[in-house]
């Protein structure tokens, strides 16, 4: 009689059996990586709050095709959704802002110019930044305006056949070590995005110090003071917030995944700990209470990963999903993954506010995952407004 395979602990319902080989090679190739190139230095990247290895790791992830993997065409890889939300998961089991320097890159800058740019302006910018050649950002929130862009003061007047930006823009990931930013600005004509090469002048990005949080980031404000661009410089399909917010829902999908890595990580830390840690004479893994916070955050990581599969595969059936589906994931993924951090790091007692450990990193950099691409009362507005038709934030 042969045994049965033994349980995976971090996979208690064999949802890796569901995986296609190519996903699965997708995970595997993304894992190497962040274990040479991340793992081994991002404790002391975070405790010093920077990235110095930012243009190494963008072409290296240039190179493996992860920058914009879900899009097609220009030196993208073209890969389906459930890879690409695989690769946001390794990479956030690394740090949260490293799989925020690949979204920014592949699912706000790409994607916007990818989506909304005429011909030219992807053949200038999509393969170079596919190749990791060239660091993208995105310019949508402002110093008073994050829930609500609709109250954006940056402005693009016309001054003959180009264009003239002045403004402002907070919390930009990428933005100090960028060759392009999508700007998004009020016209006369409504919100407009416009390509523009960091080099204008007029064009600067101050980082932002001082993080407790997504410390292993690069984090900017971006300052328009009279930057003039030629008439091509804008977006050609893009007009109104639908352009931004559409970008926006790209990102989220991958924070559905991504949040999930941190958890993980988290979890398989907090389960090796308990194995090895004796109190009163045996490991604590022994002893009840920490089997239920275990068992806990093992449940609530397998919900949180069939609702990302679910949602991938939904996106390749229909070819898209609807905000309040993309909300709902989001939501419950963010939240979840937090409260396994903290519980990892009540069995990791002392230890685990130390980054020896991954735990009290993950947490802190989920504060930040937790209200970017949407506050959870955004979210949880969005969906309100999907079950009763009425929107209460307006």
């Amino acid at each position: 009689m042969s045994s049965s395979p033994k349980t995976d602990p971090l996979d208690l319902v064999g949802v890796d059996e569901l995986l296609t080989p190519e996903e699965k090679d997708v995970r595997a190739s993304v894992r190497r990586v962040c274990e040479a190139s991340v793992d081994p230095y991002v404790a002391e990247w975070f405790e010093k709050g920077e990235l110095p290895a930012v243009r190494e790791l963008t072409r290296e992830f240039g190179r493996l095709g992860l920058l914009g993997m879900h899009l097609t065409g220009y030196g993208c890889a073209g890969l389906g959704p459930v890879a690409y939300g695989l690769a946001c998961l390794e990479l956030e089991a690394s740090d949260s802002g490293i799989r925020s320097l690949v979204s920014v890159q592949g699912s706000l800058a790409m994607y916007a110019i990818w989506r909304y740019g005429s011909e030219e302006q992807k053949e200038q910018w999509l393969p170079r930044m596919a190749a990791g050649e060239a660091i993208g950002c995105f310019g949508l929130t402002e110093p008073d305006h994050g829930s609500d862009p609709a109250g954006m003061r940056t402005r693009a007047r016309r001054d003959g056949d180009d264009w003239v930006l002045d403004g402002r823009k907070m919390w930009i990931t990428n933005g100090s070590v960028a060759e392009v930013a999508v700007v998004w600005a009020r016209t006369d004509e409504g919100v407009r995005g416009f390509v523009v090469p960091t080099g204008t002048p007029g064009f600067s990005a101050p980082p932002i110090r001082h993080k407790l949080s997504l410390r292993a980031s690069v984090t900017s404000e971006l300052v328009l003071d009279g930057v003039r661009l030629p008439a091509d410089a804008v977006l050609p399909e893009a007009r109104g917030l639908r352009g931004p917010l559409s970008c926006l829902n790209e990102a989220r999908y991958g924070i559905v995944w991504g949040a999930l890595g941190a958890a993980r990580s988290s979890l398989a830390v907090a389960l090796e700990y308990a194995g090895r840690r004796e109190q009163f004479g045996r490991p604590i893994a022994g002893f009840q209470l920490t089997q239920e916070k275990l068992a806990n955050m093992a449940v609530e990581l397998t919900n949180g990963t069939l609702l990302a599969l679910h949602l991938g595969r939904r996106r390749e059936a229909v070819g898209s999903l609807r905000p309040e589906q993309v909300s709902v994931g989001k939501l419950n993924n963010v939240n979840k993954a937090l409260e396994i951090c903290r519980t990892a790091r009540t069995i990791l007692g002392a230890n685990g506010i130390s980054l020896e450990y991954p735990v009290i990193r993950h947490m802190t950099n989920l504060e930040s995952v937790l209200t970017y691409e949407g506050t959870p009362e955004m979210h949880t507005l969005v969906i309100g407004q999907a079950m009763t038709g009425l929107p209460a934030f307006r």
